[in-house]
């Protein structure tokens, strides 16, 4: 096994393996990280000789991948090395159009905090296994981002509008509510995974009779129970429109998601709303798109004033800017000019 900064990369046979280890810090990715993986999935690509490519992490460390690391990219603005974390999200959007059209059978183990760019890693792949430890959020909305890595392709097309409750809540779905919403499609337990990866490495063809051998009975979902409150409360195109839905029912529930969605950015809130509802014909549009968006967000004085709240100062009370305009909100959306914009490996 070659340990890339953080990343434990090598070949079983057939299956390639991508395990996250980078102790102390929930996996957050760092540009190390995510060349690596990159490395890894474009000398595998055209490889006949192996078919599947597992990703998951250390099992020393507590969880899958908390998201990119912020603290880092907050850092680098304020040293004023602006382009270095354009680069950051400019390679790991690339990671993610990877993974998304990867002629490989990619299987992932979401155990554990499953996060932001943690979720932008998961999502693309066809086998996902949730746990009873996962935690997965996408809390861009509490350090003044939104939901990028690609979730504007996947969290739209969740049923009831969870993709909407998630971006504006930033609540955290366990295993059993991520095979519900079909966010993952395997539930198994954690003390399972070990005997789940060493199986489909010696018989890769055998993944699903695996899966299915070593599933588990999931608890009843949470998430299903609300199902009906989120469709109905988080309707609204706007974040105006979900804030009077939630405001005018006076169930204990909509108070506490009023609540949670009043302490998250107000800009977050109205990109993400608007990214769901945007059409793109397809990834790499998605990514180009992030993209435009991510290097806009990170010049607002939001994003470093909630990266100090929640996790420099760690006081959880960020000072947030008023929500954008219509304007200002379509130039978030805005094309770049000629050589900047995204573009895929």
């Amino acid at each position: 096994m070659a340990d890339r900064s953080g990343v434990g990369i090598w070949r079983q046979g057939a299956v390639g393996r991508i395990r996250l280890a980078r102790g102390g810090a929930l996996n957050a990715l760092t540009p190390a990280m995510v060349a690596a993986m990159t490395a890894a999935l474009l000398e595998w690509w055209d490889d006949d000789t192996l078919g599947t490519i597992i990703l998951d992490h250390d099992p020393a460390h507590r969880g899958f991948c908390a998201g990119g690391d912020v603290a880092w990219m907050r850092r680098q603005l304020l040293a004023g090395e602006r382009a270095e974390v354009r680069r950051f999200f400019r390679d790991e959007y690339r990671l993610n159009h990877l993974l998304h059209t990867c002629p490989k059978r990619l299987v992932c183990f979401m155990d554990g905090p499953t996060m932001g760019g943690g979720v932008g890693l998961a999502l693309p792949c066809l086998y996902r296994i949730a746990t009873e430890n996962t935690a997965l959020a996408m809390p861009e909305g509490s350090i003044g981002l939104f939901p990028d890595v690609g979730t504007g392709w996947y969290l739209p097309r969740l049923p009831h509008h969870i993709g909407a409750f998630l971006a504006l809540t930033g609540a955290r779905l366990d295993g059993a509510e991520c095979l519900w919403a079909g966010l993952a499609t395997h539930y198994l337990p954690a003390a399972a995974l070990e005997d789940a990866i060493a199986a489909i490495t010696a018989d890769p063809d055998a993944i699903e009779d695996v899966l299915e051998r070593l599933a588990a009975e999931p608890p009843p979902a949470r998430l299903a129970g609300n199902a009906e409150k989120i469709e109905r409360l988080f309707a609204g195109r706007s974040l105006t429109a979900i804030r009077a839905a939630l405001a005018a029912d006076d169930s204990r529930w909509a108070g506490k998601e009023l609540a949670a969605v009043d302490a998250r950015c107000p800009t977050s809130a109205a990109v993400a709303l608007r990214l769901f509802a945007t059409q793109v014909p397809d990834f790499a549009a998605q990514m180009a798109q992030d993209y435009r968006i991510a290097i806009r967000m990170i010049d607002r004085p939001d994003f470093a004033e909630g990266v100090r709240a929640v996790l420099v100062d760690k006081e959880g009370e960020p000072l947030w800017q008023p929500p954008p305009n219509a304007a200002e909100l379509e130039a978030l959306f805005a094309p770049l000019a000629d050589g900047a914009e995204w573009t895929p490996l």
